[in-house]
């Protein structure tokens, strides 16, 4: 007897469980459905849930409209941003031209235009006074950004030729890393043909990794096709110094 007792007590136990759970179910199931009549509502031109599937067909367009309207907005919040930043560089402003262009990254990451700029800004940023300042741990940060920036630049836009010109203006100038630069410099050449500032860093590279034979070529090829006459002589110079200290 007791023991049917204990079977019947947790048999009542066990429903009511069920019924505590069938009955949450069942709370949040319509407050869900609720929900999405009250959203369906909003939506519906006469102001009341669709009763028929036209009406249903109605308050789907509706919807898909707020949706592309969203995108469409998002879109040119994203060139807001990239305006700014532009505005801000023009002042000088680059740390606060940096925070926009993370924005504008944010708003369109595939824009190969964006990422560039943020390797301008953030180069500029590594080397003002506020980066570098209690032993330049900052200053590390912004240049491994500009760099990231730049490449991922680069991986957009293959063919993309200023974030190949600013990488290798970094490898040489502030990362110490000519060898990265090589590959970089060339291919913005072939992309720019006759750019004669992009010869006289491609020179410093090939000059920084010891390859004097090339950089010597490069500097003949500035003297033969520069028509400032300030570079022709700077080139000169150069290659009279690797020719007097090297082959002399």
């Amino acid at each position: 007897m007791k023991i049917k007792k204990e079977y019947f007590l947790g048999l009542v136990m066990l429903i009511v469980v069920v019924l505590l759970v069938g009955g949450i179910y069942t709370f949040r199931k319509i407050r869900a459905r609720d929900s999405l009549i009250a959203q369906i509502k909003e939506l519906s031109p006469r102001d009341i849930p669709p009763r028929t599937i036209e009406d249903l067909r109605e308050a789907i367009r509706l919807y898909e409209e707020l949706i592309e309207q969203h995108v469409r907005d998002a879109a040119q919040t994203g060139v807001y941003w990239k305006l700014l930043a532009a505005r801000l560089q023009d002042r000088g402003l680059y740390h606060e031209a940096l925070e926009a262009l993370e924005r504008a990254v944010y708003y369109t990451p595939e824009d190969a235009y964006v990422h560039y700029q943020r390797g301008v800004s953030a180069g500029i940023v590594a080397k003002s006074s506020f980066a570098t300042a209690e032993g330049g741990a900052d200053a590390q940060e912004y240049f491994t950004l500009s760099e990231k920036s730049y490449l991922r630049a680069i991986e957009l836009d293959e063919d993309y030729s200023r974030p190949r010109y600013g990488i290798g203006i970094l490898y040489v100038f502030e990362l110490n890393r000519p060898q990265d630069a090589i590959p970089h410099l060339l291919r913005y050449l072939e992309l720019t043909r006759n750019d004669v500032d992009a010869m006289f860093v491609l020179a410093r590279a090939y000059y920084m990794v010891n390859n004097y034979r090339e950089a010597l070529d490069m500097y003949e090829r500035i003297i033969t096709i520069s028509r400032d006459a300030a570079k022709r002589i700077e080139a000169e110079n150069n290659r009279q110094t690797i020719l007097d200290s090297y082959y002399g």
